[in-house]
C-alpha cells in the first residue's frame, strides 16, 4: 500500500530532472563557449543591491552611460523573484585584446542625479556585471594570507571620505574600472574560455585640454603615452554641475583554471571546519537522543510485551504500566482533527519539496551559475507535491472518520499557500512603494497564481481522492466510548513547557548552518554547501523524530493521551527559536536601518519560520504516530 506514493515520487523527480536539466540545472563542464581572438564579448549589467537596505535596483536607474538601445535578457521565474534585473551595457570587450582608459561617457549632474549617486553611496550599493555567465567579483587579500583571497559581489558605486585637512565628508563615485578577465587559452586551437571576471574600481577627477569632444584625449590616463588610472589621482566628487567621465581598462590573463573548475574560486569554502564541527554538534545531540530512546524501547516493548514478568515491583509495575493505562483513549481523534489533517498534508508536500532540492542540489544540478534555477525548481517541486499532500490529509481524514474528502483537499490546497502568498503580497506592496526592481511584475504574480490553482490545487484534489479511497488505517486498539479522565499532571509534564522545551534540540542541530544560509541570503554571498546541508538535513529528521517520541512515552506515562497536536508542536516550536535566532542575527549582523527593509527582513524570515514549523511539526507527528501505534499493536489487551 505505501509503494505506489513513493514510486509516485521518484517518477516526479525523473521527469523533473529530464524536463530541467537542460534550463534550470547546470553540470559542470556541460556547455562551454569558445572565443577566437578579436571575439567580441558581452558584458551585461544586473541589479545593484546593498546588505543596507535589501532592497534591489535596476542599474540604469542610476545616470550611468548607456548604450543605444537597452535589451533586457530572458529571465526565468527565480530570476524574477529574486530581484534580478539583467540587461545590455555599453562596455565593448574584445577576445585577448587589451582595452587602456577607454571613455564610455561623459556626464554633467543635475540636482537628482547627483541626489541619486549620493543616496546609493550612503547606502552601499554595489553594481553587479556579468560576463559569460560568471558574476563580476572584487577580489580582497585576505590578512591571515597574503596569497589568499575573498571574493566580493560586484563593486561599489562610491565611497565617502575627506580631503586632507577637512573635517567636512564628501561623496565620491568609481568612475574608471580596471577590469581582469581571465582565460584558459588551449595550445592547439588558440581557443579561449573566460574563467574568471574581476574588477577594480577607481575614482579619478579626468582631467583634458581644451573643450570636450569625442576625441578629445584625457590626461589623467592615456592609452597612447601608457598612463594608468592610480589611487594617487585626486577622486571624482559627486555634487551639481560636476563633469563625471567615465572610463575602463581591459586586461587578460592567462589562466591554469579550466572552465569546468572556473566556479571553484567563488564557491571556495573557507570555514569548513565549523562546519564539520556543527555536523559533529549535531550527531552529539542525536547520539544522545538515540541512547533514550533504546532505553524506552527496551523498557517498553522489551519487558511490556513479555507480559511484566513476576519479579517486578510493585512500584516498577506502576511506572511501567502509565501508558498502557491509557489504551482505549490514545487513538480517540484529537480536537480540530480536519486542522491536523491539513497542517500534516502540507508538511508532508514541504519535506517532500525539501528532500528532492537539497538532493539535487549536493548532486551538482543547481549550481550558483545557474540565477534563479534554485528558487524556480523549489516552486515547481513545490506544486508537484501537492499531490501527496492531498493524499496524505485525505488518508489520515479518513482514519478519524470523516466523509468529506473535498472540504479537506481544499483546505489543504489553500490554507498554507494563502498565508504565504498574503504576506508576500504585503511584503511585495512595500518593494513596489520603494520603486525597486525587487517588486515582482503582475505578469509573475499572474504566473504564480497560475501555478498555485492551475496545476497544484487540481494535484492536491487527485491526491485527496486516491487517499480518501484507500482502505481507512485501522486503530491497533479499540477507543473507548467515554473519555478516560487525564490525572493532574507534574509542573514539568505542562503542555507549553515539554513544547517549548521539545524545539530546543532540532533547532540546535542545525542552528550553526542557519548562521551560513542567513549570512547568503541578507549579505548575498555564495551558498554551496548542499553536501554539509543534506547531512544538516537528516540530522534535523531524526532529532525532531527522537525528541517527539521521548517526550510522547513521557507524557502516555503520565497517563495523558492528548498527543496528536503535541507530537506536532513539540518538535514544530523550534520554528519559534529560529525566529528568535533571526531576530538576534538582525541586531548582531546586519546594519539595515530602514524601516521598510526592516519590515522585509521579518516579513521573510516570518515565512521561513513558518515553513520551517510545518516541515518539523510533520516529522515529529509522523515519529509519534508510528511510534503509538508500535507500541499499542505489539501488547496484549486484556
Amino acid at each position: 500500500m505505501a509503494r505506489g506514493p513513493l514510486v509516485l515520487l521518484l517518477w516526479i523527480s525523473a521527469c523533473l530532472f529530464l524536463s530541467f536539466r537542460a534550463s534550470c540545472f547546470y553540470l559542470p563542464g556541460v556547455a562551454p563557449q569558445d572565443f577566437h581572438k578579436g571575439d567580441p564579448l558581452r558584458v551585461k549589467v544586473n541589479k545593484l543591491t546593498s546588505i543596507k537596505t535589501q532592497l534591489p535596483y535596476s542599474y540604469y536607474s542610476l545616470p550611468y552611460c548607456t548604450p543605444k538601445q537597452i535589451f533586457d535578457s530572458a529571465e526565468n521565474l527565480g530570476e524574477v523573484l529574486r530581484g534580478d534585473r539583467i540587461e545590455n551595457s555599453p562596455f565593448e570587450f574584445k577576445m585577448r585584446e587589451p582595452e587602456m582608459c577607454t571613455v564610455l561617457c561623459r556626464k554633467v549632474l543635475d540636482a537628482k542625479m547627483a541626489k541619486d549617486f549620493k543616496e546609493k553611496i550612503d547606502d552601499e550599493y554595489r553594481v553587479n556585471m556579468i560576463l559569460d555567465n560568471l558574476p563580476l567579483v572584487f577580489p580582497i587579500q585576505r590578512n591571515d594570507q597574503e596569497s589568499s583571497f575573498v571574493y566580493q559581489h560586484g563593486f561599489h558605486v562610491g565611497l565617502r571620505g575627506q580631503y586632507a585637512g577637512n573635517k567636512e565628508e564628501k561623496h565620491f563615485i568609481y568612475n574608471h574600472l580596471t577590469f581582469t578577465v581571465k582565460i584558459h587559452k588551449d595550445p592547439e586551437t588558440e581557443l579561449s574560455r573566460i574563467v574568471g571576471f574581476e574588477v577594480k574600481p577607481f575614482s579619478v577627477k579626468h582631467a583634458y585640454e581644451g573643450s570636450w569632444t569625442e576625441t578629445t584625449r584625457l590626461t589623467t590616463c592615456d592609452p597612447h603615452a601608457k598612463r594608468l588610472v592610480t589611487n594617487s589621482e585626486t577622486p571624482q566628487e559627486v555634487e551639481e554641475k560636476n563633469e563625471i567621465i567615465f572610463t575602463y581598462d581591459v586586461e587578460y590573463l592567462e589562466s591554469d583554471v579550466k572552465w569546468a573548475s572556473r566556479w571553484d574560486t567563488y564557491l571556495l569554502m573557507a570555514d569548513d571546519q565549523i562546519h564539520w564541527f556543527s555536523i559533529v554538534n549535531s550527531l552529539m545531540i542525536v547520539l544522545f537522543l538515540s541512547g533514550m530512546v533504546a532505553m524506552i524501547m527496551l523498557r517498553t516493548l522489551y519487558r511490556d510485551i513479555s507480559k511484566y514478568n513476576q519479579l517486578e515491583t510493585q512500584e516498577e509495575a506502576q511506572e511501567e504500566t502509565g501508558w498502557k493505562l491509557v489504551h482505549g483513549d490514545v487513538f480517540r481523534p484529537p480536537l480540530k482533527s480536519d486542522l491536523l489533517c491539513v497542517y500534516v498534508g502540507t508538511g508532508v508536500q514541504f519535506f517532500g519539496m525539501s528532500l528532492v532540492t537539497i538532493i539535487f542540489a549536493a548532486l551538482g544540478f543547481l549550481s550558483p551559475s545557474n540565477r534563479g534555477g534554485l528558487m524556480t525548481a523549489m516552486l515547481l517541486l513545490w506544486v508537484f507535491m501537492g499531490l501527496f499532500a492531498g493524499y496524505t490529509s485525505a488518508r489520515l481524514y479518513r482514519m478519524f472518520k470523516g466523509t468529506e474528502w473535498k472540504k479537506i483537499s481544499l483546505k489543504t490546497a489553500i490554507m498554507f499557500p494563502a498565508t504565504i502568498f498574503s504576506i508576500f503580497f504585503v511584503l511585495n506592496a512595500l518593494i513596489w512603494g520603494e520603486k525597486s526592481s525587487g517588486a515582482v511584475p503582475f505578469g509573475t504574480m499572474f504566473a504564480l497564481v497560475f501555478l498555485w490553482f492551475c496545476i497544484s490545487v487540481p494535484l492536491v484534489f487527485v491526491g485527496g481522492y486516491v487517499g480518501f479511497k484507500k482502505p481507512a488505517i485501522e486503530d491497533p486498539v479499540k477507543t473507548n466510548k467515554i473519555p478516560r479522565q487525564i490525572p493532574e499532571q507534574a509542573w514539568y509534564m505542562n503542555p507549553m513547557f515539554s513544547i517549548l522545551i521539545g524545539g530546543i534540540l532540532p533547532f540546535g542541530a542545525v542552528f550553526i548552518e542557519l548562521f551560513f544560509i542567513l549570512t547568503s541570503i541578507w549579505l548575498h554571498q555564495f551558498y554551496y554547501i548542499f553536501g554539509f546541508l543534506f547531512i544538516v538535513f537528516l540530522i534535523l529528521i531524526v532529532t525532531c523524530a527522537e525528541i517527539t517520541v521521548v517526550l510522547c512515552y513521557f507524557q502516555l506515562c503520565s497517563e495523558d493521551y492528548h498527543w496528536w497536536w503535541r507530537s506536532y508542536l513539540t518538535s514544530g516550536s523550534s520554528a519559534l527559536y529560529l525566529f528568535l535566532y533571526a531576530a538576534f542575527y538582525f541586531f548582531t549582523k546586519l546594519e539595515i536601518t530602514k524601516p521598510v527593509s526592516g519590515m522585509l527582513y521579518f516579513g521573510y524570515m516570518l515565512i521561513g519560520s513558518y515553513s520551517f514549523f510545518v516541515l518539523t511539526g510533520t516529522i515529529g507527528f509522523y515519529a509519534c504516530f508510528w511510534f503509538t501505534r508500535l507500541i499499542y499493536s505489539s501488547v496484549k489487551i486484556d
